[in-house]
């Protein structure tokens, strides 16, 4: 095994790194790194939480998130409310379009089911102190008293749930397209802005957030603009003494709200459905609030947040468990306290009911138990474990890396031959191709079967109707056996949206390897359903290929160990500081591996930990496209043949290529679906693809990756992100490194950042542990 090359300036040694044999060396790095060149820019522009602007540190949140490769919102997508203000006209709606359209569907049921809720929020017992007191106000709301601090007293047995509710309806594709803002409320809205020092080109998305009478609204509480994505808590603040005068000021219960609320959106931004309740309140106390108690209590009783009191699991067996709390009515049960933002509180218990119904039901019977064995008998490893699963559960889990997936892909063949309407969905039109080819059928761009096989669509467009079987008459997915593949993307509302859609007696497989990063949305619903085992569970032993494979799968263990690798699998590059990075990277890219590989600049995809620093995303890109794709940017900063990234709603990235641009607007090809972007969302939604983020990058593979680590990125590593960034090569990887003895340490000690989440609670009162 060779050395490394020292780093020169002369452009040849990349190309003899990449002429000696690659291996990994754990112990080398870049000397004399820079930290401070290119450090990522405040507010948390690392990967996936740079994109939602004012995503804010940990800390801000009451130190339970995370701003790096766990927090929500990759790429620049537009958020629903702001498509609403779009006003485009279309005979028929975009993918994009049809997926929020089926969100907002979701929505109303939610809101239904909160309407019938006669009930307060199932509690624990024998609270004292703020929890008793923030319970008493949820409960004198519900009741329409007034809200009273007393001393808690035990409750009421908790109902038993409703039945679920109705599943929605089919989307109808050929729906309007939301209207456009009147422009007379987006002009009252410029002024009260202007009057208080704000931009006013923000009126726009404040229209989008607080809808019609938004000016009225904002000079009543200027806090309100803290609903804008990307104001800060002191931007709110200056924007209120301008407005409010001598009544602005920190004990002013309007901001105590505002930032109680901000608070929990920014938690979910780094994948919390809720916070508890002490770390919420110790937030409100950075952000200068002098009460934090009384704001959160303020907060719950006007209805802008939820209460929980989730019971805390307890030492022992369940049925001894059982048997003490029979014994000793009386005897206190620790519970947990948490606040919640109603979309993702409602969420999570719509999945957790969904996922009950799945866990407590019978499967429809479709082939004797004989015909099932005999096609577990034909299956290998744990594929036949699989099989024999499904055969007899509604709910299974299966684990394992990319060469794992032949497992379910031989279940959905296995399925398909019993007769079972089966279909796949994947994360990524890229995910969906590949495994197709698994599955041995060509699949249509819209996944639709062929009559060689089951079906594979993208889970955002099996739910949005543009993909898939259709719904039933009922409203539920016209299908017998659903695999999800890349199960650890879901997020609570994607999850809710899965399962409720899915008819009495279907079967759902839920794939995927659980050490990768976790959504770019609230929750860990993959992570949180292994930890609960309420269902069956199939790990596949079936290891990737290759040297890529080996040192993959180390990582996943927190090894980072040396490998061999005669056929140039792996390279190290090493590299002083984040321009040398830049440099590396494009020689990369541009020549080297091309050269060196046989694999070309369109197959080989740049890989870093955030969109900011001097090494970010941003910067990348704009080297990359001097280097591989010069021109004029004349359509918002894009010309044909520009690799780009596309969001067509947050937390979801499309890669894809420019194609054209003219009056429709730009023009792209993703996956090989063309999709049309009209010119006043492309600034929102589209940004160069070159490079991607990690949270970006999940869900698909490239020939050649380059992961670019420069010396800023050392803080933002951790085992998951690093798992996942070099598991996205198929044949090459080229790790350009500047971070010294951080990659190792990060393998090895840095695990993924926890979530505060209730679906193991919720689903521990409808489901009992498979032991």
């Amino acid at each position: 095994m060779s050395t490394e090359p020292e780093p020169t300036e002369d452009a040849q040694d990349t190309e003899d790194a990449l002429d000696t044999e690659g291996a990994l060396d754990t112990g080398r790095g870049a000397p004399d790194a820079s930290a401070g060149d290119g450090a990522p820019e405040a507010g948390g522009d690392g990967d996936g939480a740079g994109e939602h602007a004012g995503a804010v540190p940990v800390a801000d949140a009451g130190d339970t998130g995370d701003t790096g490769e766990d927090s929500a919102g990759e790429g620049e997508g537009a958020s629903p409310a702001e498509g609403a203000g779009e006003g485009e006209s279309a005979a028929k709606l975009s993918e994009a379009e049809a997926e929020l359209a089926a969100q907002r569907v979701e929505r109303e049921r939610i809101e239904r089911r909160k309407a019938e809720r006669k009930q307060p929020v199932a509690s624990g017992t024998k609270l004292s102190g703020t929890a008793a007191d923030l319970l008493a106000a949820v409960r004198a709301v519900e009741s329409g008293e007034k809200p009273v601090a007393t001393a808690f007293r035990e409750p009421a047995p908790a109902p038993r749930r409703a039945a679920p509710e109705p599943r929605p309806q089919p989307v109808v594709a050929q729906a309007a397209a939301p209207s456009a803002a009147a422009p007379e409320t987006v002009g009252a809205v410029r002024r009260v802005l202007t009057d208080g020092g704000a931009p006013e080109a923000l009126a726009p998305q404040v229209v989008a957030a607080l809808g019609e009478g938004a000016d009225d609204l904002l000079r009543a509480d200027p806090w309100q603009l803290l609903r804008v994505g990307g104001v800060r808590p002191e931007q709110a603040d200056g924007f209120a003494r301008a407005l409010l005068g001598a009544e602005s000021g920190p004990r002013d219960e309007r901001r105590g709200r505002s930032l109680t609320v901000w608070l929990l959106e920014q938690a979910a931004l780094a994948g919390h459905t809720a916070l508890d309740l002490p770390a919420l309140v110790a937030a409100l106390g950075r952000q200068a609030v002098p009460d934090p108690d009384a704001a959160v209590q303020d907060t719950v009783a006007e209805g802008e947040a939820l209460l929980f009191q989730d019971a805390l699991e307890q030492s022992g067996a369940p049925g001894r468990r059982e048997t003490e709390a029979a014994e000793d009515e009386d005897e206190e049960r620790p519970v947990r306290v948490l606040v919640g933002l109603e979309r993702y509180a409602l969420a999570e218990e719509s999945l957790a009911d969904g996922l009950a119904r799945l866990i407590n039901s019978v499967p429809k019977e479709d082939g004797s138990a004989a015909d099932w064995d005999g096609a577990a008998a034909s299956a290998d490893g744990a594929g036949v474990e699989l099989i024999r699963a499904v055969a007899g559960h509604g709910l299974v889990l299966h684990t394992g890396a990319e060469a794992s997936l032949a497992e379910p892909a031989a279940l959905l063949r296995a399925a398909h031959a019993l007769g079972l309407r089966a279909w796949a969905a994947a994360h990524t039109p890229l995910g969906r191709a590949r495994f197709a080819a698994l599955t041995a059928r060509a699949a249509a761009p819209d996944g639709t079967p062929d009559g060689a096989g089951p079906g594979v669509a993208t889970v955002a467009g099996l739910l949005a109707g543009v993909e898939g079987p259709g719904r039933d008459t009922d409203g539920a997915l016209d299908l017998d056996l659903l695999v999800v593949l890349d199960a650890p993307q879901l997020d609570v509302e994607t999850a809710a949206l899965v399962t409720e859609s899915l008819p009495d007696g279907a079967r759902l497989v839920l794939a995927g390897d659980p050490a990768m990063l976790w959504s770019a949305g609230p929750g860990r619903v993959f992570a949180d359903l292994l930890a609960a085992r309420v269902c069956p569970q199939v790990a596949s032993r079936r290891p990737d290929p290759g040297p890529l494979g080996e040192l993959v799968s180390g990582i996943g263990v927190g090894e980072l160990n040396q490998v061999d690798a005669p056929g140039k699998e792996v390279v190290i590059v090493p590299v002083r500081d984040a321009g040398e990075a830049v440099h590396r990277t494009v020689q990369l890219v541009a020549d080297s591996v091309p050269r060196a590989i046989g694999i070309p600049a369109e197959e080989t995809q740049v890989i870093t930990p955030g969109h900011g620093g001097a090494a970010g995303t941003r910067v990348l890109n704009t080297a990359l496209k001097e280097r591989l794709n010069p021109g004029p940017g004349r359509f918002g900063g894009f010309d044909p043949g520009d690799r780009i990234a596309y969001s067509p709603a947050p937390g979801r990235t499309l890669p894809g290529r420019v194609e054209k641009a003219d009056a429709e607007g730009l023009h792209l090809s993703c996956g090989g679906e063309t999709v049309v972007v009209p010119k006043e969302r492309v600034e929102q939604s589209v940004r160069h693809g070159w490079a991607l983020t990690a949270h970006q990058a999940v869900g698909c593979r490239w020939s050649a990756a380059v992961v670019v680590l420069p010396g800023d990125a050392a803080q933002s590593l951790s085992r998951p992100w690093v798992y996942t960034a070099f598991g996205r090569a198929d044949r090459h990887l080229s790790v350009v490194h500047g971070v010294e003895q951080a990659l190792p340490k990060a393998v090895a000690e840095v695990a993924a950042k926890p979530r505060t989440t209730r679906l193991p609670a919720l689903l521990g009162a409808q489901v009992p542990a498979a032991g």
